[in-house]
């Protein structure tokens, strides 16, 4: 058993880096922070925010002396093996790819990789030139529960309709926050595309979307400003489902997430708070037919290790014992459907 220790280092010490571990509803580790520090193979060395009340809050608590207000002079002080950058969406390329020029061993980057393709295609030029690897915090290609749910689809038989859903009040799409990526088709959509098509997915990752032929079945737009998007659904087919289904609303007053799976054989729903499987066995209400039962064998686990299992990923990588399960390419995949979805609104 490997011991090396891995030094690491965050940039950006806001909600997903560093403050969302004191969430107390939230499963913990729910921050980079928190999850590097609880595994044992990773030394925290360093820390990077433009917020400097935030950087020293985050300093006192990891008890970390490194910390740099600038980018540049974090790259000049240290040289992590891995390097975390949780920054807002619209500092990603900048980021990261002075990141990659620093050419660490390992980049965990937040979702979504870019902004658009063209910012995702200069990245994977740089990380490619420098040979820089990126994980891609889409966190739920971690979670056991989604796990489960992926070694469920062959138990439900041929794959007939694929019904996933997010639910906020947050515009889909507004043009006016192209520059920032402040709305929910890529802020939250990214994860709700990137797990139907991790659920699609075969034992290696493609190099291209597994969905295709994506359509706009219906779209409402803000009363008093036509240029919001308030709801969009979208339809769409891969090589093993020819009825998926994109459902995304900015009018609800909650949060929402979840993936329905129907087969010829069972179904699942999965999502936040949601674990459902069910089977088919003979009914109980009709002779000669079969129905849909609750199969009593799966078990939702106690904890999702969403968090923790992306650290353990990136270290067994870094080890050489296990591959990226969530890659750039896998975050450009869902970037290229997300953009073809905007093309439509």
């Amino acid at each position: 058993m490997s011991k090396t220790k891995y030094t690491a280092a965050i940039i950006g010490t806001g909600r997903i880096g560093f403050t969302l571990g004191f969430d107390k509803k939230r499963e913990q580790p729910a921050s980079h922070t928190m999850a590097l520090q609880n595994n044992r193979r990773i030394h925290l060395i360093a820390g990077c925010d433009t917020d400097r009340s935030r950087l020293d809050q985050w300093a006192s608590y990891v008890g970390c002396p490194s910390c740099s207000s600038e980018t540049a002079h974090l790259f000049a002080t240290v040289n992590p093996d891995i390097l975390v950058i949780s920054v807002n969406e619209d500092s990603h390329l900048k980021v990261a790819l002075e990141a990659v020029n620093s050419k660490p061993k390992l980049i965990i980057l937040e979702k979504p990789v870019a902004l658009n393709m063209k910012e995702g295609g200069e990245l994977k030029f740089a990380s490619e030139l420098r040979k820089v690897p990126i994980l891609v915090n889409h966190e739920r290609r971690f979670s056991e529960d989604y796990k489960i749910a992926k070694s469920y689809m062959s138990r439900i038989g041929d794959i007939q309709t694929i019904n996933a859903r997010l639910d906020s009040g947050l515009y889909v799409y507004n043009p006016e926050k192209e520059a920032s990526g402040e709305y929910s088709l890529l802020h939250d959509g990214t994860h709700l595309v990137d797990i139907v098509m991790y659920l699609l997915e075969g034992n290696e990752i493609p190099n291209e979307p597994v969905l295709r032929d994506l359509k706009l079945t219906s779209v409402y737009y803000d009363k008093k400003n036509p240029a919001l998007v308030r709801n969009a659904n979208i339809h769409c087919r891969s090589d093993s489902c020819n009825d998926i289904n994109l459902f995304f609303s900015g009018r609800s007053r909650f949060f929402g997430f979840e993936v329905e799976v129907i087969g010829t054989e069972g179904r699942f729903k999965i999502g936040n708070g949601i674990f459902e499987f069910y089977t088919r066995k003979e009914s109980k209400l009709y002779t000669g037919f079969y129905s849909l039962l609750p199969d009593t064998k799966i078990k939702a686990p106690k904890k999702t290790r969403y968090f923790s299992n992306m650290v353990k990923n990136a270290v067994d990588y870094l080890d050489g014992k296990e591959p990226l399960a969530s890659t750039l390419q896998t975050g450009l995949n869902t970037l290229q459907v997300l953009e073809e979805i905007k093309k439509f609104l």
